[in-house]
């Protein structure tokens, strides 16, 4: 005999109410909109962060595919893994090994992403106008989306309009919104942003803003690493010598702080006007950088549940499967967090991830980071 929905709903009430007692929440897998998931040792570490979906934004090809295989068969462990293609133009800047500098080659590599599995095609830097509108026809062609750069000499104008339904990095998006001078600022009441905010609602474009990756680029080298990222304490030593190169002359820090705080701004203009925010790292520090991200939304004036709904429900419905996940619901797909504390009182719980379940298997989350190679 069915058990009446609202029985069900009875129990989960019970349940949240248990764990709020003894000082835990339950939150939906927490998705990462823009990892380049280097090394196998990044999938525990993923999971032990409380990322169940992570969409992986151009990577050599075979392995990735491989990865994505393994964790799909449960040979492998991480979480689950959404392609997107890369695809540069030529030259030698070009970025990775598949490019195209003629529509067919834009349709034949989109052909072999879509074949592999893949379900968006990543734009880089020197794909050229007419390349760009046979790429992105392909790919709307073949059920697929196209995120990424706009390339050189384009605009984000150009680039939605010849089919970009997606944009990584707030800087590109943002350009459009200030005033052609010199350093201007951003300001939210300009016709420069008014016009642009306009644009992106029409279009129903998406931003992947990766401010925390501008942070860590941008962080002046006299300033700890730590005092804004504290996971990077916990970095193998491979992982924390190449990260901790990063960063510009102190005598920049003023001026890149100005600059985080415009992207800021930025970032929650476009969300008080509606336009979708995926939160992703780029090549942080795997799964604490997107603890950053989001504490950065947070910083820029969104509440911490808007936050964390950008990494769950969101993140699911950019992506088509906010049927299957992005909340906590009976005959969703099972990725789970558990954390200490509650992220809506004190939005650094959600750094405390004790126990991640990925696709209905349970893990505690101090194996996975021994097994990643994290420091307790």
């Amino acid at each position: 005999m069915p058990v009446p929905a609202r029985t069900v709903q009875c129990k989960y009430r019970r349940a949240f109410e248990r764990l709020t007692r003894i000082g835990l929440t339950l939150l939906p897998g927490l998705w990462e909109m823009h990892a380049h998931y280097a090394q196998i040792e990044w999938g525990p570490a993923y999971l032990a962060s409380g990322v169940t979906t992570a969409r992986d934004c151009g990577n050599e090809f075979e392995f990735i595919t491989a990865v994505r295989d393994e964790i799909a068969q449960r040979a492998g462990l991480g979480p689950r893994l959404l392609l997107a293609g890369l695809i540069d133009g030529a030259g030698p800047d070009s970025f990775g090994v598949n490019s195209a500098t003629a529509p067919e080659e834009g349709r034949a590599l989109v052909n072999r992403y879509k074949n592999a599995g893949f379900s968006q095609i990543k734009i880089y830097n020197l794909i050229q106008p007419d390349v760009l509108r046979a790429i992105t026809a392909e790919a709307h062609r073949l059920g697929m989306t196209v995120t990424g750069h706009i390339p050189n000499g384009m605009t984000a104008y150009d680039g939605v309009n010849d089919g970009m339904d997606q944009i990584n990095h707030i800087g590109y998006a943002a350009a459009v919104m200030r005033a052609p001078a010199p350093d201007a600022r951003f300001d939210p009441a300009s016709p420069e942003a008014q016009k642009a905010i306009e644009f992106y609602k029409e279009h129903h474009t998406v931003i992947d803003p990766t401010v925390s990756w501008g942070e860590l680029l941008g962080h002046p080298t006299d300033q700890p690493i730590t005092s804004f990222e504290p996971g990077f304490a916990r970095l193998p030593y491979q992982l924390s010598s190449l990260i901790g190169q990063s960063g510009l002359a102190p005598a920049e820090g003023a001026r890149s702080r100005e600059r985080l705080d415009e992207s800021l701004h930025e970032v929650k203009a476009l969300y008080d006007a509606g336009i979708p925010i995926v939160p992703g790292t780029d090549k942080g520090v795997p799964g604490f950088s997107l603890h950053r991200e989001l504490e950065l939304y947070v910083q820029a004036g969104l509440t911490p549940m808007e936050a964390i709904q950008t990494a769950t429900i969101v993140s699911a419905r950019v992506i088509g499967l906010d049927k299957e996940s992005g909340t906590v619901e009976a005959g969703k797909r099972a990725d789970l967090i558990l954390v200490e504390g509650n992220p809506l009182a004190d939005f650094s719980a959600l750094r405390k991830v004790t126990r991640v379940v990925t696709d209905g298997r349970v893990y505690d989350t101090a194996p996975l980071w021994k097994v990643a190679g994290f420091k307790p």
